[in-house]
């Protein structure tokens, strides 16, 4: 009986050794974590929930482009993240068709460093979202058959890794939803064939603001599947808010996996008041945001400072206004 205790023991070690890591493995088994506590998640109805059935909202924050600022991608920021800020999730913002992205001669540099973003986040018990990081692009039919290859790979290597949440086009722009559909209507399959539970995030167009297409003709897929929202504060305001609720009264799942403070440039001045608005918004109707960007750009949407070389380990000092923001509602009571 002791023999066969030892084995079993063993190849639990052996299972989370392959997906953490040694040095994983002790962070995961040392403390409580946003994924020992919640556990794979899922969605009911329009909110997602953790293993126990128990509504969970995420507070996340966004890399910026990759292949940008690829000194971010590590286990010491996340930690910092996690232990300081509140977050327990991180989203890896991977360009496609920008300079450096995965279409544009990047892919190898860029899933390593999804890869190693995946790593880092899991071994702390976090969750983590791989963003196919439209823009440029605008419509996800472009790259619709790199997207189904990307995704494939990807499900078939993290389907045993419940911390994974695929976003699988980030803000479609200069198409219709119909495009949108055509798009998810391969991605999603693809990455059904390997990954069964996983959430999935799809944007809608015009940047991810148009739910109310969403919420007219949905998907046909409807297990664990939510709906992107993206704000800029200064930019979007109530009318937004107003588009939630109204997709959210008529059983669309919506998280907004990017959000920002200031206008929808990235730049400009902060809009407080909409901002609290906003955060409020969030609260009361358990919506799980991330915040863009963990970078030192000069633009207002950068968490840290410009002058701050600091890849982790951030004092208040080294935070721009926004990071000081973002920090200060995620430690909210």
């Amino acid at each position: 009986m002791k023999k066969r205790f030892l084995a079993v023991l063993l190849t639990v070690v052996m299972a989370f050794s392959a997906i953490y890591g040694a040095e994983g493995c002790r962070e995961v088994f040392a403390a409580t974590t946003p994924y020992s506590t919640h556990g794979r998640l899922s969605v009911k109805g329009t909110k997602l929930v953790d293993k126990n059935g128990k509504t969970i909202r995420l507070q996340g924050i966004s890399t910026h482009g990759l292949a940008w600022f690829p000194q971010y991608v590590n286990k010491a920021a996340f930690k910092t993240l996690r232990d300081k800020w509140n977050v327990n999730l991180i989203r890896l913002a991977m360009y496609t068709a920008e300079y450096g992205g995965y279409t544009s001669g990047g892919k190898a540099n860029m899933e390593s460093l999804v890869e190693n973003g995946v790593k880092y986040a899991s071994s702390l018990g976090m969750y983590v979202i791989i963003d196919w990081h439209i823009l440029s692009d605008g419509n996800p039919l472009t790259h619709q058959s790199e997207a189904v290859d990307f995704f494939t790979r990807m499900a078939k290597k993290y389907k045993n890794n419940g911390h994974v949440i695929y976003e699988i086009c980030n803000e479609p722009n200069g198409c219709e939803w119909k495009d949108v559909k055509e798009y998810a209507n391969k991605v999603i399959p693809a990455i059904r064939k390997y990954d069964k539970k996983a959430v999935i995030l799809v944007g809608s167009t015009t940047w991810s603001q148009d739910l109310d297409k969403v919420a007219d003709s949905p998907l046909k897929y409807k297990k664990n599947i939510m709906y992107t929202c993206h704000f800029y504060a200064a930019t979007h305001k109530q009318w937004l808010r107003d588009r939630v609720s109204a997709a959210i009264k008529k059983g669309i799942p919506v998280f907004i996996s990017e959000f920002s403070i200031c206008d929808a440039s990235g730049n400009g001045a902060i809009d407080k008041a909409e901002a609290d608005a906003w955060m409020k918004f969030i609260k009361k109707n358990n919506i799980s945001c991330v915040a863009w960007a963990l970078d030192n750009k000069a633009e207002t949407c950068s968490l840290i400072k410009a002058d701050c070389a600091k890849t982790s380990g951030w004092k208040n000092s080294d935070l721009t206004d926004t990071g000081k923001y973002i920090k200060k509602a995620y430690t909210a009571k």
